[in-house]
C-alpha cells in the first residue's frame, strides 16, 4: 500500500527538529516508488512523520500523515486492515475517513497496545502523539517490512533498508513481526504464531480427527481470506503460475467476483517454460482475462542489478523466483493495483520436497522455522518485487485464522493421502480439500520452486559464468558478507554491496532486532 519513514527524537530541540526533517525527508524520498499516488509528512511534537502512499481504499480521504478526533495523534500505515470495518462497528467512532488506517488511531486511543492484535491483516504503522507518545508495530507474520535504526539519539523507522541514511546503516535492524514497541515499554510480543495464533489468549483447537473436517475448515478459512483481500476501490488480480497454491487463489477469486467481471490473472516465464503453460491451462478453464510476460536471457540480465537493489538481497534462490516476480509485476501494474499470492501455503501445508523425508518432530520444527523466517525470504521478494511498481500483493494463505486451522491438522495428513499411503505429491490434505475446483493436471501438479517453473534457474545457469567471470571467484570475499556459495552469488553480493554499503548479513537475515 505505502511507504512509512519516521524520525523520534530523543533530545528535541528547534535545531534537532529542523534537522529530523531533513534526515526524514531524505529517507522519504528514497520510498517514492512504494507510494506513487502521492506524499505527506508532519512533524507531530518530537517525531516527524512521512509517508508515500499507494491509494487502495478510500481514494479521497485517505492521505496521510492522518490524525482522527482530540487525541493529538497521527499515524502513518503500510498495510491493510482487512476487519476495519467490524473495528468501526466496535469503536462506534466518530471516523473521519473511510480509510483502513484511521482505525488504527482509534484503537491505540481507545484500547492502548492492547488493541493492536485486533488488528487483522498486513500491517506496518507508526503512531505519534505531541507529547512525545509513540508506537510502532509490524504484523503477526511480517507482511509488511519495517526497519528501525538508533543513532544520535533518534529513532529512525522505515519501510526499506534503502532510505536509511549511509551513515546509520551499520546499526539498523529488523524490527520484528509480532511485536510493539513504545519508549516507554520497550520491545513487547502481541501474539505467538505458534501457539496463540489467533491472538492474546485465544489458543488453538484441538486436532481434528477426520480429514472431511479438515477439508472444509481449509476451504471455508482460505475462501474467506481471499473475500477478506478483495477490499480494495481499485482492481484486484492474481498472480497465477500454473502451480496449486496460485490456481487455488485464482478459482477462489473467480468464484467470489461479481459476475461478468473482469478478473486479471498474470503469468511469467521463458519460453515454452511449464508455468507457462499450466497458467494458461487454469486462466482458460476459469474464464480469466489472461496476461503473459515472456521474457529471455537477455531480459532477465538486464534487469538482475535492479532485482537485487529492490529485493535487498542477495540469496540465491530468492533472487531467481524474484527476477519472474519482478517482471510479472511490472506488468500487473499496467493493469491493476493489487494482486493475490499463493505465498504461504508451502509453510501450512509441507509443500517443500525436503520436508516430506523427515520424522514427525523434525517436521513440526521445520515447519516452525518456516513460518519464522518468512519475513526475510519469500515475503520481502513478495512485498519488494511488486512495491517497486507500485503493485500491493495480498497474502490470502497467510491469514492468522488459515494458520489457527493449519495447526489443527495432524502432521501426516500433510504428507500423506486419504488412503494412508504417501502421495506423489506434497501437500495433500490442501489438494484434497480442492478437488473439482481445479483440472486434476493442475490439483496434482508436482510443485516447482517459481525460478524453476518459469526456467529463470536455468538461464542463471548458463549465464552465471558471464555474471562473474573472475577465474579465482572462490576466494574473493564481500566485507560483511559470508563466502560466496557460487559464481551466481557472489555477482548477487557485488550488486548488493554496492547499492547498501555498510549492511552486514546479519541485518539482511533478520537475525537481530534492538533500538
Amino acid at each position: 500500500m505505502c511507504g512509512i519513514a519516521a524520525v523520534h527524537d530523543f533530545r528535541p530541540t528547534p535545531s534537532r527538529l529542523r534537522r529530523a526533517r531533513a534526515i526524514g525527508e531524505e529517507m522519504l524520498a528514497a520510498l517514492a516508488h512504494r507510494g506513487p499516488d502521492g506524499h505527506g509528512s508532519e512533524l507531530v511534537g518530537p517525531t516527524w512523520l512521512g509517508h508515500t502512499r499507494l491509494a487502495i481504499v478510500d481514494l479521497d480521504g485517505g492521505q496521510q500523515p492522518l490524525t482522527a478526533g482530540s487525541s493529538g495523534l497521527w499515524v502513518v500505515a503500510n498495510g491493510e486492515i482487512y476487519n476495519h470495518d467490524d473495528l468501526r462497528t466496535e469503536l462506534g467512532g466518530p471516523f473521519a475517513t473511510s480509510s483502513d488506517s484511521e482505525v488504527i488511531l482509534h484503537v491505540v486511543e481507545s484500547r492502548g497496545t492492547a488493541g493492536i492484535h485486533d488488528m487483522r491483516g498486513m500491517l506496518a504503522f507508526c503512531v505519534a502523539g505531541t507529547d512525545g507518545y509513540m508506537v510502532l508495530a509490524r504484523d503477526a507474520l511480517g507482511v509488511k517490512p519495517l526497519y528501525w535504526a538508533r543513532h544520535d539519539d533518534r529513532l529512525l523507522v522505515a519501510s526499506e533498508l534503502g532510505a536509511f541514511p549511509s551513515e546509520v546503516r551499520a546499526v539498523v535492524a529488523e524490527f520484528p513481526p509480532g511485536h510493539h514497541w513504545t519508549p516507554r515499554d520497550g520491545l513487547r510480543p502481541f501474539v505467538d504464531l505458534l501457539s496463540d495464533p489467533l491472538g492474546v489468549d485465544q489458543p488453538v483447537g484441538p486436532a481434528f480427527t477426520q480429514r472431511r473436517q479438515a477439508h472444509a475448515a481449509i476451504r471455508e478459512n482460505l475462501v474467506r481470506a481471499v473475500g477478506e483481500r478483495m477490499m480494495a476501490d481499485v482492481p484486484v488480480g492474481v498472480f497465477l503460475s500454473g502451480g496449486l497454491d496460485s490456481s487455488i487463489i485464482a478459482a477462489i477469486l473467480a468464484r467470489e467476483s461479481e459476475p461478468g467481471a473482469r478478473v486479471h490473472s498474470f503469468a511469467a516465464g521463458t519460453p515454452d517454460s511449464p508455468d507457462l503453460a499450466a497458467a494458461r491451462l487454469v486462466a482458460d478453464q476459469l474464464g480469466l482475462e489472461h496476461h503473459e510476460r515472456v521474457y529471455t536471457d537477455d531480459d532477465v540480465i538486464a534487469v538482475l542489478p535492479a532485482v537485487v537493489r529492490t529485493t535487498e538481497s542477495y540469496e540465491p534462490s530468492l533472487i531467481r523466483s524474484a527476477v519472474p516476480n519482478y517482471l510479472l509485476a511490472e506488468m500487473a501494474a499496467r493493469h491493476v493495483k493489487v494482486v493475490l499470492t499463493g505465498e504461504g501455503a508451502d509453510e501450512l501445508f509441507a509443500g517443500y520436497h525436503h520436508l516430506r523425508e523427515l520424522d514427525l518432530p523434525a517436521l513440526r520444527d521445520a515447519l516452525a522455522h518456516g513460518l519464522e523466517t518468512l519475513h526475510h525470504l519469500n515475503l520481502q521478494r513478495c512485498d519488494r518485487v511488486t512495491m517497486a511498481h507500485g503493485l500491493e500483493a495480498r497474502v490470502p494463505f497467510l491469514s492468522r485464522d488459515l494458520l489457527a486451522v493449519a495447526q489443527q491438522i495432524p502432521l501426516e495428513w500433510k504428507v500423506l493421502g486419504e488412503d494412508g499411503q504417501q502421495k506423489a505429491h506434497e501437500k495433500a490434505i490442501l489438494r484434497e480439500a480442492f478437488e473439482g475446483w481445479l483440472p486434476p493436471e493442475i490439483l496434482w501438479r508436482r510443485k516447482e520452486q517459481f525460478g524453476d517453473g518459469s526456467g529463470t534457474a536455468a538461464v542463471m545457469t548458463r549465464q552465471a559464468e558471464a555474471l562473474v567471470p573472475d577465474p579465482n571467484w572462490a576466494a574473493i570475499r564481500i566485507p560483511g558478507l559470508p563466502a560466496a556459495r557460487s559464481r551466481e552469488e557472489l555477482g548477487y553480493q557485488r550488486i548488493f554491496a554496492d547499492h547498501l554499503g555498510g549492511i552486514r548479513a546479519e541485518q539482511v537475515l533478520g537475525r537481530f532486532a534492538t533500538a
